[in-house]
C-alpha cells in the first residue's frame, strides 16, 4: 500500500514543467502570461478617428436629407410653375375677350337679336371656362379695388384724386392681375388714390 503514494509522487514530478498537451511549449508559457496592455496614444488615436469617422457619418447623412428635401421642392416647384411661361400667353386671350365683352353695355344687349344674344352667352361661357381651366392649374385672377397699394403685386399707372378712397389705395383697377401658386404672374395695372386737391376757398 506504500508504494502507490510514492509512484504517484514520482508521475507528478515527471509531468511539472511539461506544456499542456496539444500546445507547444511556447506557446504554452505565453499562455500562461499576462495581456499586453496597449499603448494610451493608441487608443487615443483609435478614438479620435471613431469620432472623426462618426462627425463625417452625421454630415453626410444631413447633406442627404437636404439633398432629398430640395430636390422634393424642385419637384413640387416644376409641377405647379412650369406653366407660368404658357399661362402668362393664354392671359392675353383671356384679356382679349374681357375687351370684348366690356364693349357691350346693356342698350347693345337690350338691342340684340337672338344670335347675337347666343353668340355673347357663347363668349361669356368661353371666358369663364378659361378662367376654371386656370385656377385648375394654379393660376388665380385678382383684384384689388380699394386694396391698400402693394408695390410687390401692384403696377401704379397714374394716380387719382379720390376723396372717396384712401390716400395710398387703389383707387382704380385698369387690369386685373394674377398669380400662380404663392408667386406673381403678372401684376395688377392700378391707378392709386392721392387726396383731392382742396378749393380755393378752404
Amino acid at each position: 500500500m506504500t508504494d502507490k503514494p510514492a509512484a504517484n509522487d514520482t508521475v507528478a514530478q515527471s509531468l511539472e514543467g511539461q506544456a499542456p498537451e496539444g500546445l507547444p511549449e511556447g506557446e504554452a508559457s505565453a499562455a500562461g502570461a499576462a495581456p499586453q496592455l496597449v499603448p494610451a496614444e493608441q487608443v487615443t488615436a483609435a478614438l479620435e478617428a471613431a469620432a472623426e469617422f462618426k462627425d463625417k457619418h452625421l454630415r453626410l447623412l444631413a447633406e442627404m436629407e437636404n439633398l432629398r428635401r430640395r430636390t422634393e421642392k424642385e419637384v413640387a416647384d416644376a409641377r405647379q410653375y412650369g406653366v407660368s411661361r404658357f399661362a402668362g400667353d393664354v392671359l392675353a386671350v383671356a384679356d382679349n375677350m374681357h375687351r370684348a365683352l366690356a364693349t357691350l353695355d346693356e342698350e347693345v344687349r337690350a338691342g340684340a337679336d337672338a344670335k347675337l344674344i347666343s353668340l355673347i352667352e357663347g363668349v361669356e361661357l368661353t371666358e369663364r371656362e378659361l378662367h376654371k381651366t386656370l385656377e385648375k392649374h394654379g393660376v388665380r385672377k385678382f383684384t384689388p379695388q380699394n386694396e391698400k397699394f402693394d408695390p410687390n403685386l401692384h403696377q401704379a399707372m397714374y394716380e387719382v384724386p379720390n376723396s372717396d378712397v384712401p390716400a395710398g389705395h387703389v383707387a382704380q383697377v385698369i387690369q386685373s392681375g394674377y398669380m400662380i401658386g404663392e408667386r406673381m404672374l403678372r401684376p395688377a395695372l392700378v391707378g392709386v388714390s392721392k387726396p383731392a386737391a382742396k378749393s380755393a376757398s378752404n
